[in-house]
């Protein structure tokens, strides 16, 4: 029997919206079976800045106790859904900053073969769902990631109209997240969680962990990165 999907929804947000989404993506996900960590980028921007705007405040308070990201909670999990608010039509820092940590992960090739997938909010309809998204597919693609969009898999995904992943325009606080989104997010939690079941599946029933590896190989040189002894080790 296939044990249940680890998901780390993983995501940074300022004044909320993110937040409200990473929580739906939480409880979807929990519904669907998986088990599922809840996680925060941690905040680079000053103190001061945070309390210059009230729902920035108030999102900081509401969120607190939530657990900070770390490198072991993707190392942990199957499938991963990165959401970020856009900033010029990218990534913002705080996530990026948690990304960057990853490179250890990385050159051990313990990021490859994960399923991944995003999420994201911007103020006004046309000012970065797609290009922040896909942004955010980039560092997948180095990681040897697997991306999972929702596409148009679902009726209701012509509704939001966004098939790379859940997208929410705020209107800078006038447009609270709604059933639109929020279906949106129940989608891609359950086709993330659904893909990543079937590559899980695969894996426990075929081959053990170590197969298609050289065990023999020596150990890396002085000379030689952890991520090429790793590549050097696949045959």
């Amino acid at each position: 029997m296939t044990t249940p999907v680890k998901l780390a929804i993983v995501y940074y947000s300022s004044t909320g919206t993110i937040a409200t989404i990473a929580k739906e993506l939480h409880d979807a996900g929990v519904k669907a079976g998986a088990e599922v960590r809840l996680v925060r980028a941690g905040e680079l921007a000053p103190q001061a800045a945070i309390d210059s705007n009230p729902a920035w405040a108030a999102n900081q308070t509401a969120t607190a106790n939530i657990p900070e990201a770390s490198p072991a909670d993707i190392e942990w999990a199957d499938a991963v859904i990165f959401g970020t608010p856009t900033r010029f039509g990218n990534v913002s820092s705080q996530l990026k900053q948690f990304i960057d940590t990853l490179g250890g992960l990385w050159a051990e090739g313990k990021l490859a073969d994960k399923v991944y997938s995003g999420f994201v909010s911007t103020a006004t309809a046309h000012a970065g769902h797609e290009s922040t998204l896909l942004a955010l597919y980039n560092s997948v693609h180095h990681f040897g990631g697997i991306v999972v969009s929702p596409g148009f898999t679902d009726p209701a995904k012509f509704v939001d109209g966004n098939p790379y992943g859940t997208s929410h325009a705020d209107g800078q606080g006038a447009n609270p997240v709604d059933d639109t989104t929020r279906t949106a997010a129940r989608i891609q939690a359950e086709r993330v969680i659904a893909m990543a079941a079937k590559l899980k599946a695969a894996a426990e029933a075929g081959a053990p962990a170590d197969a298609g590896l050289d065990t023999a190989a020596e150990p890396p040189s002085e000379a030689e990165s952890p991520r090429r002894w790793w590549q050097r080790r696949r045959k």
